[in-house]
């Protein structure tokens, strides 16, 4: 009976230790007051960082985060400390290896990021603005993939925690565009790369903040605003150094370690901006590579999605998992290619690069074409032709005027009031200061532009011929990849069709990242990676942020 009775005050007192620490101080997000933070930033020298906002005044984190309130109770910061060597800066083979020996789950691998973002986002003095919503039936999606275990997942996307930015349709979040004229758009399909990713077994974590339309909205405001989600912040510097954008969100959440990896979009250096200035690596694909179906567009002659990673490996594996025909994508190649089989050589000899002569006074620049020339490539110094992209605002504004009401009427929820960009305006000026607070120039733009169809023909024709003279040299000379910086050519690759890889290259004196950027002929996205893996092996320059470790 004595026995009987001690082991049932063990229990209880069991029980009561756990009730103890599961009863911690419940994480809440509390709105701050930001004004002598806003008058700080007015003094920045870059006009598009001197902001009228930093905090979204529309989302509530607190209800984002309620469907996960049981599970981190339980969850405590010496779990997550216990964790973090083997999931920060983890490549998805590594994280996929600890899962195999069982020294991880991908339900904890969930729960991490979850409690990591909590935390951070959280905390006034760290938050990144970066989380518009999050999947509520990801950890329950988490729990399923431990139970039905597949044997050969080191270099798959199977149960690993994907971040989308929030212009991507998912059934089970709405899809906004940081837009509040969408913010019920609710009850979608889910977009084509979407459905690619879960047949793999990706667990969509959320959606993150973006420039608000994906930056074609306002002119001169800050990169990575939006009306949902508020102003979102570079890890390496809040308010210092800018976001990139428009895939701001995208960029910043893997910086951070948010997740394994997050999808971006870019019509002209939104994955690649973004992606450099925050020191992840990027890749803009070939359009037609991605399906683009269920993803809000501003131009179906431009736009196309791409991961974004914090190393090489990481983004191969998502450029598998996501590709695919699309048929109801009209620009949609059919494509046997696996961007990963057989692995990549740590091989720079022999690689025929071109190194843009204008660019060597950037000192890092310079020093990364000398580390290049080291191991062995072969470097042929060029000087593009000067080349003007007439009519490539034209080109925007005819797309997105005919490209906005196609998503609307077709893959938005039926209940969004708004069909066109008149629309959108007329529901802004409603309350501007809410929904518009930079003013929304560009979308007044496209209402005025009065190109007709067969006008943009030619401007697109000559647009492509005006890239594509602009990298004569990837031909002329035989290379397998011309060298820029962060997205200063983003333009002329767009019109050219040539994919983009940025790879971190280095810090500036003041922290900033800065970053190399491979720029290839149409569908050469397998040997850019190649590159941009031996590249990266060659300097493992990306290092975390320092707040953010």
């Amino acid at each position: 009976m004595k026995k009987l009775l001690y082991f049932t005050f063990l229990i209880l007192l069991f029980i009561g230790c756990q009730k103890t620490k599961s009863q911690q101080d419940a994480v809440v997000f509390k709105k701050y007051s930001e004004s002598s933070a806003i008058q700080k930033q007015q003094d920045h020298e870059n006009k598009r960082m001197q902001f009228k906002l930093f905090q979204s005044k529309y989302l509530d984190m607190n209800t984002v985060f309620k469907p996960f309130e049981n599970d981190l109770e339980y969850f405590l910061e010496e779990h997550y400390t216990a964790l973090k060597p083997l999931i920060l800066e983890q490549d998805i083979p590594t994280l996929q290896k600890h899962i195999k020996t069982g020294r991880l789950s991908y339900e904890k691998l969930t729960l991490f990021y979850l409690y990591r973002i909590q935390k951070f986002e959280s905390d006034s003095s760290k938050s990144l603005n970066s989380i518009i919503s999050l999947n509520p039936n990801v950890l329950k999606e988490a729990r399923a993939r431990d139970k039905n275990k597949k044997e050969n997942t080191e270099y798959a996307i199977y149960g690993m925690p994907i971040l989308l930015k929030d212009n991507i349709n998912t059934k089970d979040m709405p899809t906004t565009a940081g837009a509040i004229a969408l913010a019920e758009n609710k009850n979608t399909a889910d977009a084509f790369i979407v459905e690619k990713l879960r047949e793999k077994g990706a667990l969509i974590l959320g959606k993150v903040n973006l420039s608000e339309w994906a930056y074609f909205f306002c002119s001169g405001c800050p990169l990575g605003y939006s009306a949902i989600g508020g102003q979102t912040l570079n890890p390496y510097g809040r308010g210092i150094f800018e976001t990139g954008g428009s895939s701001a969100g995208s960029a910043v959440t893997i910086a951070a370690n948010f997740a394994v990896a997050a999808v971006g979009t870019e019509t002209s250096g939104s994955i690649t901006s973004p992606a450099s200035l925050n020191s992840v690596v990027g890749l803009k694909p070939t359009i037609g590579v991605l399906g683009r179906t269920g993803i809000v567009p501003i131009s179906s002659t431009l736009d196309t999605p791409g991961p974004m990673t914090k190393n090489i490996i990481d983004n191969a594996i998502c450029m598998n998992a996501m590709r695919g025909f699309d048929q109801t994508d009209a620009a949609s190649k059919e494509l046997a290619v696996d961007y990963f089989k057989n692995g990549f050589k740590q091989k720079l000899k022999g690689r025929r690069l071109g190194v843009i002569k204008s660019l060597l006074t950037d000192s890092i620049y310079s020093a990364t074409v000398g580390k290049l020339r080291r191991a062995g490539a072969e470097l042929i110094e060029i000087t593009p032709p000067e080349v003007a992209l007439n009519g490539f605002l034209t080109l925007l504004n005819i797309d997105m005027k005919n490209d906005l009401p196609k998503y609307l009427a077709a893959d938005a929820d039926e209940q969004i009031a708004v069909t066109s960009v008149k629309d959108v305006i007329a529901f802004n000026l409603k309350d501007s200061l809410l929904r518009a607070p930079y003013g929304q120039q560009l979308f007044e733009g496209i209402v005025e532009d009065t190109t007709t169809l067969a006008k943009l023909e030619i401007i697109k024709t000559n647009l492509t011929n005006s890239g594509r003279k602009y990298f004569q040299a990837l031909k002329n000379d035989n290379l397998e990849a011309i060298l820029s910086i962060n997205n200063y050519h983003s333009g002329f690759a767009a019109v050219a069709n040539h994919p983009t890889l940025t790879v971190p290259m280095g810090y500036k004196n003041s922290g900033e990242p800065i970053s190399l950027t491979f720029i290839g002929t149409p569908l050469s996205e397998r040997i850019l990676l190649e590159i941009g893996y031996a590249f990266e092996q060659l300097t493992k320059v990306r290092k975390m942020p320092k707040n953010y470790q």
